[in-house]
């Protein structure tokens, strides 16, 4: 009786000790894509706005964005970091402010993806591990 004891106990413990190397789920653009969504409505559609166009002379658009889509790794920057100062997008030239977001790793993969990949734009995935990586340490 207590050898089986000891035998369930040995494979439970066994059995959670594989389960916990499982291998994390592969990364879904077309998820992140839809949970960014939200994130976009939730923190930039206020300056823009729904179809990313952006108000004139004041919030560049992100629709069709030659800016946005030429430098991954400043947009993941801008997002974490804020941005304020000159920037040319599509021809003209905007010098708005941007504050920071307070987002995970996941929220700015997502929102970014979101981004990159509606308003007529389409751009390569940005991964959680990426956005990581370009945190300040």
């Amino acid at each position: 009786m207590i050898r089986k004891i000891f035998v369930l106990s040995c494979f439970g413990c066994t059995s959670m000790f594989f389960v916990s190397f499982q291998e994390k789920p592969k990364f879904s653009l077309k998820e992140s894509i839809e949970r960014g969504k939200d994130i976009y409505i939730a923190n930039c559609l206020t300056c823009h706005l729904d179809q990313g166009e952006g108000i004139e002379d004041v919030y560049p658009p992100l629709a069709k964005s030659d800016y946005l889509m030429a430098d991954k790794k400043r947009s993941v920057q801008q997002v974490l970091y804020g941005v304020n100062g000159e920037m040319k997008v599509k021809g003209k030239t905007y010098n708005a402010e941007m504050s920071a977001f307070d987002l995970s790793d996941q929220q700015t993969s997502d929102v970014l993806n979101y981004i990159r990949n509606s308003f007529d734009n389409k751009g390569s995935a940005v991964t959680p591990e990426e956005v990581k990586g370009l945190r300040k340490k």
